[in-house]
């Protein structure tokens, strides 16, 4: 375990009970600000030194609140999730705290302070804790509070993954050593490598090891006290999606497609239903200028409908501003041989005779896209999800990225905000079924979150 994060840990819990003091004493003055007592007379004076002692023991039911909802765990989730978090524990805090003055009436009876002193404890203690990850951020790109890493493996994968560590893309992480194997001659000399490199973790970062290996290393690393961390194959996904029930009497183990079922689902269409509506409302501008853009610049419609098959292989038309000239699709075959994309079944060439000059722009910042909330309203589509592919390319797939089709085709998704710009198919399959087998709502808003960075720093680097 990295001291920063036990460091963060400790600091976490007095750092909230002060923004929840805070929140209380913020919520006092703005209750006794003569302009507000004005609009709405005072009943009942409490005076702030007595305030000040009922915000204290407020702050320790917030902090018992928040230890339940796991909030000083020393792996902390996602900030969209620890937001989520902070909301729901801030609120059994307040409900344990009305419930308690519901029986205790003398205490104190403003509403005023105690919708105010929630929601600014909400406000007060998310900001702090996103200093804190900005702080983190800062001090690890620094070098500083950094796991010190031995990757064991070969291949394409592990050798990227060096090479990143190597470019300063640390995700945490400082590389001080790489074996490309745990033979006979690497275990002997494996207490040697811990005495002079003092790694806190070790990671094996290929699926490819014997599993005589396998079972040495992490036998060593747990006698060395040492972290272990590996790369999970596509059946160890599948594992971690686990359902039991009985079958006349017989236990019966189901592995789950997707989290994405039941609630998970309609939630999901839900949300697609009120963001793509929001999000139609509010390109509208840019809806208009790109059409009349593309007007302007080539004949032919400013709409087109393409063929993508969604899911569990149904074929439905996508909507996409029009960036190529008439009778594109009829012009690929002729274009196959200069395909720059030999990784797979998918079509790529950088400068293809078929776009349009103002559909190079938009493809460059997504525009093109816009229209498919359209589709994400029809239901064909989720706002996040695989990328869709034509239907000659699907009848190129292997057998497993046919799992893709498991949930509806998005219009952002895993792969195109991973961070790297040239992912080979089978590593955008890859991240796209990752994402199908681990799916949650955080998950969701932080591919939201991130395609916008994505959009623009392709943008830049053109």
């Amino acid at each position: 375990m990295r001291k920063l994060e036990i460091i963060i840990a400790v600091i976490l819990a007095p750092l909230d009970f002060i923004m929840v003091v805070l929140a209380g004493l913020s919520a006092y003055s703005l209750r006794f600000n003569s302009e507000i007592a004005n609009l709405r007379p005072v009943i009942a004076e409490l005076s702030q030194k007595d305030f000040f002692f009922i915000a204290l023991a407020i702050g320790l039911i917030w902090i018992i609140c928040f230890a339940l909802a796991g909030l000083y765990n020393l792996r902390r989730p996602l900030a969209i999730k620890e937001v989520g978090r902070i909301v729901l524990a801030s609120s059994a805090a307040m409900t344990a705290v009305i419930l308690f003055i519901f029986f205790q009436r003398e205490l104190f009876s403003s509403r005023f302070i105690i919708i105010a002193g929630w929601l600014l404890a909400i406000l007060y203690i998310t900001l702090a804790r996103m200093l804190v990850r900005l702080v983190v951020s800062i001090l690890k790109k620094n070098g500083v509070g950094l796991q010190q890493l031995i990757v064991v493996g070969e291949g394409e994968s592990v050798e990227r993954m060096v090479k990143d560590l190597y470019a300063g893309k640390n995700e945490g992480f400082r590389l001080v050593s790489r074996l490309k194997s745990f033979g006979d001659e690497e275990q002997q000399n494996f207490l040697g490598l811990i005495s002079e490199k003092k790694p806190d973790a070790v990671i094996l970062a290929s699926t490819q090891l014997p599993q005589a290996q396998v079972l040495a290393l992490l036998d060593a690393t747990q006698n060395q006290h040492i972290d272990f961390y590996y790369i999970a194959d596509l059946f160890s996904t599948h594992a971690g999606h686990l359902g039991i029930s009985t079958l006349f009497g017989e236990p019966m183990v189901e592995v789950k497609k997707t989290k994405l079922e039941g609630w998970g689902r309609i939630w999901k269409r839900v949300f697609d239903i009120i963001f793509s509506f929001l999000a139609l409302i509010i390109t509208s501008p840019l809806t208009i200028i790109t059409a009349i853009l593309i007007k302007i610049d080539s004949s032919g419609p400013i709409l087109v409908k393409l063929q993508r098959v969604g899911e569990k292989g149904k074929v439905f038309s996508l909507y996409k501003f029009r960036s190529m000239i008439r009778n594109a699709h009829s012009m690929k075959p002729a274009l196959m041989d200069k395909n720059e994309r030999n990784d797979g079944p998918l079509f790529k060439m950088s400068n293809d005779p078929r776009i349009t000059r103002i559909g190079r722009f938009i493809r460059r910042t997504s525009l093109d896209e816009i229209p498919q909330f359209i589709n994400s309203l029809l239901g064909q589509m989720s706002v996040v999800g695989p990328r869709p592919h034509e239907p000659e390319e699907v009848a190129k797939y292997q057998p497993w990225q046919r799992r893709l089709l498991t949930i509806k085709p998005g219009i952002t998704g895993m792969a195109q905000v991973s961070g790297r710009s040239a992912l080979s198919f089978d590593e955008e399959a890859k991240l796209d079924i990752a994402y199908i087998e681990s799916w949650s709502f955080a998950t969701d808003l932080m591919v939201i979150l991130k395609t916008p960075k994505v959009i623009f720093s392709r943008r830049a680097a053109v």
